[in-house]
């Protein structure tokens, strides 16, 4: 119990200083995420050896590290995470094994998973939408430019939409998937609409920090700077100082998710959910 109060502690305490410094610059340091798995499988490798003579404690940690290396890799070349988030989620990896066994460990990856991504999903609708609000003229502009490109797509949906409207009529479960063949070409064109038009920036370069995403390729002189996942580094920062303003693409800034996760995460061990839970995924 110790270990694991020590542990989870620690997470707190660098989640948070990472959600602060995500919030202030837009950039999570990669010292702060690497130094969590360093005092975390130092702290297990001691403890291993002075108070439980068994370093299953330790290689739990290191299987952690090894399996959210995978998964925050594949977040990342996905383009569902920034660099800084990956590699916080990978920090994690060192955390969140509190048993002796594998087994249950897993058990306990997929309760962080399932509550980060139900967070996750609901704090990115509405930060959407707050964002929508906050540029809303841009916005505006973006969905009508959408919705007259794409007529023809929802022309289809709202024919299929109303077929399966009728068909409700004589079984509720096609009147369900009705509406949400109506929602649901809306809801696409208003994500578009955020991502493209209210999350797109015209950047003074002198203002530029490494892992910024461009919009779109920039020309300078003969060479070209590309718009890539990995962001702009400082040979092509230097490179564009040629230009006045670039355009620049930010994204939502996602480490309040792991924060909300987490504490939600340590609540749900204390409760019988976490049992329930297990349950339902047949553990």
């Amino acid at each position: 119990m110790i270990e694991m109060i020590f542990l989870f502690s620690l997470a707190l305490i660098w989640i948070l200083y990472a959600t602060v410094s995500d919030l202030r610059s837009r950039d999570i340091p990669n010292w702060l995420n690497f130094s969590l798995i360093i005092f975390a499988l130092g702290f297990r490798f001691f403890y291993s050896l002075f108070d439980l003579n068994d370093f299953s404690f330790f290689y739990q940690g290191l299987i952690g590290v090894g399996m959210f290396l995978i998964l925050g890799n594949i977040f990342y070349y996905c383009k569902v995470f920034a660099g800084g988030d990956s590699k916080l989620m990978i920090s994690l990896g060192a955390v969140l094994p509190i048993f002796p066994s594998f087994i249950q460990n897993i058990q306990v990856f997929l309760l962080f998973l399932f509550l980060f991504f139900v967070v996750g999903s609901i704090y990115g609708i509405f930060g959407s939408v707050y964002i929508s609000i906050k540029r809303l003229k841009e916005f505006r502009r973006g969905f009508s430019q959408l919705f007259l490109k794409n007529r023809k797509m929802l022309i289809v949906y709202s024919f299929f939409g109303i077929l399966f409207l009728v068909l409700g009529f004589f079984a509720m479960p096609l009147f369900y998937f009705a509406l949400f063949i109506f929602i649901f070409p809306y809801f696409y064109l208003f994500i578009r609409a955020v991502d493209e038009f209210c999350m797109v920036k015209e950047v003074s370069v002198s203002k530029l920090t490494v892992g910024d995403w461009l919009y779109k390729d920039v020309k300078v002189g003969r060479k070209m700077v590309r718009a890539k996942w990995e962001g702009l580094n400082e040979e092509e920062i230097k490179l564009l100082n040629k230009k006045k303003k670039v355009l620049v693409k930010y994204g939502i800034e996602f480490s309040p998710v792991f924060l909300i996760s987490f504490v939600l995460f340590w609540i749900f061990l204390g409760y019988k959910t976490f049992d329930f839970f297990l349950k339902a995924l047949g553990f």
